[in-house]
């Protein structure tokens, strides 16, 4: 692999919960090896409320976000993408846009907090438990030694983090 910063795209359907908190742990977790991004092949009309609230109740700046296309992404004068990672299995399993550069991609899917619907605490726990799965695996992802793994082995790294399996 070439050297840091690698770019990180986090894919979703919607762009509005996951990818956004993925993208936001990320950035925070590995601010200086890692650029994330978030898109979502359909994208909604902006992240969802509960995604700005749990992530503003943790210090973070939402100003910014926004839901995005993965056409963004996958278009002339994209950043080159190094890493693409599904957390939601609707995004795994749809025809993705053909990325510039050769990005490592894995599948790292995750309860989609967005569906929950009813008491306001059932929906805060539901962002609370996405966020902690996605903070575990981002986590993870960051204590690889990147710079010196060989692709397959990293490939075997990521997939094992989207299981959840323990790499430490």
């Amino acid at each position: 692999m070439q050297a840091p910063p690698y770019s990180v795209l986090f894919l979703c359907t919607g762009n509005s919960a996951r990818s956004m908190l993925a993208e936001c742990l990320l950035a925070r977790l590995g601010a200086e090896r890692f650029r994330s991004f978030s898109a979502g092949s359909h994208p909604k009309d902006g992240p969802h409320p509960g995604t700005i609230a749990l992530l503003e109740s943790r210090g973070y700046d939402t100003q910014g976000l926004r839901s995005k296309s993965w056409d963004e992404f996958a278009r002339v004068g994209a950043p080159e993408l190094h890493f693409i990672f599904t957390v939601c299995d609707n995004a795994a399993g749809e025809s993705c846009p053909v990325w510039p550069g050769r990005p490592i991609s894995a599948h790292w899917g995750v309860a989609d907090p967005a569906a929950v619907t009813g008491p306001k605490a059932d929906v805060h726990r539901a962002f609370e438990r996405a966020y902690a799965e996605l903070e575990a695996r981002v986590r993870a992802f960051t204590r690889l030694p990147i710079e010196t793994m060989e692709p397959a082995p990293l490939r075997d790294a990521l997939a094992a983090i989207g299981r959840g399996e323990d790499l430490s």
